[in-house]
C-alpha cells in the first residue's frame, strides 16, 4: 500500500548542523521520515537533500508545512520545494511521427505504473492522433513550416496550447523540433528531451548515422532537461547498448529505440518523484 508523503528537497550552502535543523523540524511536527538522502559537493561546498516523510504522521497539512518551514529555509539560505505524492504532476507530452516513446509513456500512464495527469499530446504531424485519441487524450496538430516566419507562428501557437493546458511538465518524446530559446526560458527544468544518442557524443540531427560511421561499439540514449543550448541541458538519465561489427544504421536505429523509450520512462520518473536537483549543468538524482 502506497503511504501518502511529502517529498522535501533543499539546496544550500554546507555546514555543520543542516540534517539536525531539518529533521528536528520535522520531528515537532510529529512527522516520519521514511527516506532521507543527502550529499556533499565537495567541490562547491553546497548541500543536497531529499527527504520522504509519512504526510499521515505530521500536524499539518501541505500548505502548513511550506509556511512553517520557510523561516528555517530563509535561515539555511536553501532554495527548496515540497512535492505531495497526492497531487500527481500535470503533463503535456511532445511528439512527431515516431511512435516508440509515445506508445511506451501512454501504457504506462494507462496502467498507473506511473502516476501523473496526461494533458494532452501536442505534435507537428497528423500520424499519432489516433493512437492518442484511442487512450481519450485530447491531441493537438501543429505543422511546423520550414520558413522563419512560419517557424515562429507555429510555436506561438504551440506554445500557447501549452500554457492553456498548465503543465508542470513538459516531454519531448521524439518530438523532431528545436524548441525556440523564449520557450525554453519559459519552463526552466521543466521540459524533458530524450536524445537518441549518448550526449555529449554525436549531438544534433542523425546521431545513429554518425555513431555508425564513427564505428561505436556502444550507443546509448540520453534523457535530459532542455536548455536554450541544443542537447546540452543537463542529464537526468543514460543507458547504452552494444554494437556489433556487422550491425547495420537500421540496426542501430532498432537497437537504440529500445533504450531511448527505458531511458525517458526512467528519466521522468525520477523527476515526477521528485528526485533530481539541477546542480549547474549536472543533476543530482537520488536513488
Amino acid at each position: 500500500m502506497q503511504l501518502r508523503n511529502f517529498r522535501l528537497l533543499g539546496t544550500c550552502p554546507d555546514k555543520v548542523g543542516i540534517v539536525a535543523r531539518i529533521s528536528g523540524f520535522i520531528a515537532e511536527h510529529g512527522g516520519s521520515i521514511i527516506r532521507a538522502n543527502q550529499y556533499e559537493d565537495i567541490e562547491t561546498r553546497m548541500f543536497y537533500m531529499r527527504y520522504v516523510v509519512d504526510a499521515d504522521t505530521l500536524n499539518i497539512d501541505a500548505p502548513g508545512f511550506r509556511q512553517a518551514f520557510a523561516p528555517i529555509a530563509d535561515e539555511l539560505n536553501m532554495e527548496w520545494r515540497l512535492g505531495e505524492s497526492e497531487r500527481p504532476q500535470r503533463v503535456v507530452l511532445l511528439v512527431s511521427k515516431l511512435d516508440h516513446c509515445l506508445a511506451d509513456l501512454l501504457h504506462l500512464w494507462r496502467s498507473g505504473d506511473l502516476p501523473f495527469e496526461l494533458v494532452c499530446v501536442v505534435s507537428n504531424h497528423e500520424d499519432m492522433r489516433k493512437l492518442v485519441e484511442w487512450h481519450g487524450v485530447p491531441y493537438h496538430c501543429v505543422p511546423v513550416p520550414g520558413d522563419q516566419t512560419g517557424k515562429q507562428a507555429a510555436f506561438e501557437r504551440t506554445s500557447q496550447l501549452i500554457a492553456r493546458a498548465a503543465p508542470d511538465t513538459i516531454v519531448l518524446a521524439r518530438y523532431m523540433q528545436i524548441l525556440p530559446p523564449w520557450l525554453c526560458r519559459d519552463y526552466p527544468n521543466r521540459i524533458i528531451n530524450i536524445h537518441h544518442s549518448f550526449l555529449p557524443s554525436f549531438v544534433g540531427a542523425k546521431p545513429y548515422h554518425q555513431a555508425f560511421q564513427r564505428g561505436v561499439k556502444l550507443t546509448g540514449a540520453t534523457c535530459h532537461y532542455v536548455t536554450e543550448e541544443l542537447d546540452a541541458g543537463p542529464i537526468i538519465e543514460q543507458d547504452v547498448v552494444r554494437i556489433r561489427h556487422h550491425d547495420t544504421v537500421e540496426d542501430l536505429v532498432r537497437l537504440g529505440k529500445d533504450v531511448e523509450k527505458t531511458v525517458l520512462a526512467r528519466g521522468l520518473r525520477y523527476h515526477l518523484e521528485d528526485r533530481v536537483l539541477v546542480q549547474g549543468s549536472k543533476t543530482v538524482v537520488f536513488s
